[in-house]
């Protein structure tokens, strides 16, 4: 079957993310491609808590002085939220439905902007309320680091969906696109699993002290 032919609701399979060998291979890569980042997020994780309220002055402003709650649990439910409407889009491509897949798609995006838009608000707080930087110690070069690393993730995973969203606007769905929307879903899942452990790591145990 050629991955790129013509389908119908009658011809289209229960799984097209896997019906091709490159599909498989797209499968298998990934799923290294996520190891190395779950590595490399440990580390991060791993000198935040290290370097946690290393600041140079007993003035400077320490996590639980910093970080407010409210702000950050409506970060996470628009992140939690987005990972629900990439669900609803990914059963929509397995039932053909290329219109309302592009809809929930286009509904992950904008969750993921109104995240992004909420974490540039909040480093500018940080910032300018608190004199908060990444230069200004151990604990503002951790911090930003691994959440802005985060963010960077979020970017990306925004971009990649919205050119995908693009580029196959006109030519609908097929076995060889749809194994690619299915892998930036299984992508954006992933930065929101590693959000809520920044939320529990650095806002919630910030909180206490």
């Amino acid at each position: 079957m050629a991955a790129e032919q013509k389908m119908t609701y009658e011809t289209w399979p229960a799984s097209p993310e896997k019906q091709t060998l490159e599909a498989k291979n797209k499968f298998l890569g990934f799923w290294f491609f996520l190891g190395g980042e779950t590595v490399l997020f440990a580390s991060l994780f791993a000198t935040y808590l290290a370097l946690k309220d290393k600041v140079p002055s007993s003035d400077m402003a320490l996590a639980k002085d910093l970080f407010e709650i409210p702000l950050a649990f409506i970060m996470t439910m628009l992140l939690l939220t987005s990972s629900l409407t990439s669900v609803y889009a990914m059963y929509h491509m397995k039932n053909f439905n290329f219109k309302k897949m592009q809809l929930w798609l286009g509904i992950t995006v904008l969750l993921g902007l109104g995240f992004l838009g909420l974490e540039i608000y909040e480093f500018n707080h940080y910032v300018h309320e608190f004199h908060h930087s990444f230069t200004s110690s151990a604990f503002g070069s951790a911090f930003y680091t691994l959440v802005g690393f985060h963010g960077g993730h979020v970017a990306f995973g925004l971009l990649w969906i919205t050119t995908l969203m693009i580029r196959n606007s006109k030519r609908g769905l097929n076995l060889y696109n749809a194994p690619k929307f299915y892998v930036a879903s299984l992508y954006w899942h992933f930065i929101d699993v590693v959000w809520v452990f920044i939320f529990t790591v650095v806002y919630l145990m910030g909180m206490v002290g």
